[in-house]
């Protein structure tokens, strides 16, 4: 039986049947100095500070320096001079306005995408240094994430959070979501944040309750349009 997935192209997301593993075009947070949830509130959602460089001096009133964004919200970027490869992370987005994209070339032709997204809450992307151009639309500035940094991970999510690193953010195990309408939840869980149909691990579009067991090797979960998830075990 055929998984359904989430698909953004063109900043419109829309549902389809792709083989037996489909592929979201986008994928989900970590805290801003990379620690993940800070375990003071057990539910993982997507509301992050903006993050930026270490070791920025203050002013000198005894206040930090504003922190400076990787990437801005908005704007094309070219790999390699503009941006530099690595994993980028955006947080607080809302309604899905925040829309991304990585592309091969600059021709805006529709076979120059690589991956996309329309992003709720919170998205990580891996930017690779094969690709040319990484847009960003709408979204929340992106802060550049340590693959190596531990936190403190939650045992709940936000039904419309976006992605979670797993381990850091959220902790693995079995969650449960329930009142769910109309498939307009939507889950999947991944290997990685470069949201190609290879990164696709598992996922399903549901309707009524789901229960999903996020495995200690997967790297991301995401979450768009769900009720509130909570671990069983």
């Amino acid at each position: 039986m055929g998984m359904r997935a989430k698909i953004a192209l063109g900043a419109v997301v829309g549902v389809v049947v792709i083989g037996a593993v489909s592929a979201n075009a986008g994928s989900n947070g970590k805290s801003s100095d990379g620690s993940g949830a800070s375990g003071k509130d057990s539910s993982a959602s997507a509301e992050h500070q903006p993050g930026g460089k270490k070791g920025e001096k203050g002013s000198g009133d005894g206040t930090a320096a504003p922190k400076k964004a990787a990437i801005a919200g908005d704007g094309d970027f070219q790999v390699g001079s503009d941006v530099k490869p690595g994993t980028y992370r955006t947080t607080g987005n809302t309604d899905d306005m925040c829309y991304w994209e990585r592309a091969k070339d600059a021709t805006g032709n529709t076979d120059s995408l690589l991956a996309n997204d329309n992003v709720s809450g919170t998205s990580y992307v891996t930017i690779k240094a094969t690709d040319k151009i990484f847009k960003s639309t709408g979204c929340a500035d992106w802060e550049a994430v340590d693959p190596k940094a531990k936190g403190t991970p939650a045992s709940s999510m936000k039904g419309n959070g976006g992605m979670f690193k797993v381990g850091t953010d959220i902790a693995p195990g079995t969650y449960r979501s329930t009142g769910n309408k109309d498939d307009s939840c939507y889950w999947e869980r991944t290997k990685d944040a470069e949201h190609g149909t290879d990164s696709v691990i598992a996922n399903d579009n549901v309707t009524g309750t789901a229960v999903v067991t996020i495995a200690p090797g997967d790297a991301y979960f995401k979450t768009t349009g769900c009720g509130d998830w909570k671990k069983a075990s």
